[in-house]
């Protein structure tokens, strides 16, 4: 198994550099299931990327006019526009979920229920068990009798709380019951720390589609992180990403190789 290592300064650069070496380190699978099913996909063994300045702009890829390739992802999927009703960014930051959806990141990040035995131990104020805190309508709330926990702010209370170095403080998408879904979520988490006065991000995709994927996700991520640095006090920070099956499906390897030049 090859890790394939990359240390960009932005986004832009992140995406960039993964597209150009996938060309050449990506294995070629034929898809069983899922998304694509039938056809074929360019991955990495494992992949890893360090980006230094996450919140430099553009978020989004840098396609110069003479490529003569659209931007696969356009300014307003990311904040909202003519055409789509739902910016990403309120699918990665708020509970909406609308009908045919099994989940939404947002849902997963910010409205989580209390239940089961975490339940009895809160209402049984078990406090050598549970952090029992004050149900504030934001970090807590309470809608028809039933308790839910913002994870998002969650961890922006504790970090103002208890300050820097905390690594408890994990922003969880995945759940064990996922394996019923037949598209479980590609996002399982994103993990926080604040280190030298900076809130950065280590994210972690199961699956990821490079071409689209990836430079969308980065840029309604990035937009979290510096929204929860903001409310914490702190600098915005780096942003480590990995994942297990970074991928390039066959419909966009002719794009890429026009991008990279390398037709």
């Amino acid at each position: 198994m090859k890790i394939h290592q990359i240390h960009a300064r932005d986004l832009p650069d992140l995406w960039f550099q993964a597209v150009h070496d996938i060309l050449d380190e990506g294995r070629r699978f034929q898809i069983d299931r899922g998304s694509y099913a039938g056809q074929t996909r360019l991955e990495y063994d494992y992949f890893i990327g360090h980006v230094t300045y996450p919140g430099t702009p553009p978020l989004i890829p840098d396609i110069p006019p003479s490529c003569g390739i659209p931007n696969p992802v356009e300014q307003d999927y990311i904040y909202g526009g003519p055409g789509y009703d739902r910016a990403y960014i309120e699918y990665l930051m708020s509970p909406r979920r609308e009908p045919g959806e099994s989940y939404t990141y947002g849902e997963r990040l910010t409205r989580v229920p209390i239940t089961g035995e975490k339940l009895w131990w809160w209402n049984a104020d078990e406090t050598d068990i549970i952090d029992k805190r004050t149900i504030d309508g934001k970090v807590l709330f309470q809608e028809e009798d039933r308790l839910f926990l913002n994870q998002i702010e969650w961890v922006i209370d504790t970090y103002r709380r208890f300050g820097e170095r905390n690594n408890q403080l994990v922003l969880q998408v995945a759940h064990p019951s996922d394996h019923t879904l037949l598209d479980p979520p590609c996002l399982r988490h994103i993990d926080t720390r604040v280190q030298d006065g900076a809130l950065s991000f280590f994210v972690y995709f199961r699956s990821w589609d490079l071409w689209n994927g990836l430079p969308a996700n980065l840029a309604a991520i990035q937009n979290l992180k510096e929204y929860m640095a903001a409310e914490i006090g702190v600098k915005d920070g780096e942003m480590l990403v990995e994942s297990k099956g970074l991928h390039l499906y066959g419909y966009a390897e002719e794009l890429a190789k026009l991008r990279c030049l390398k037709v």
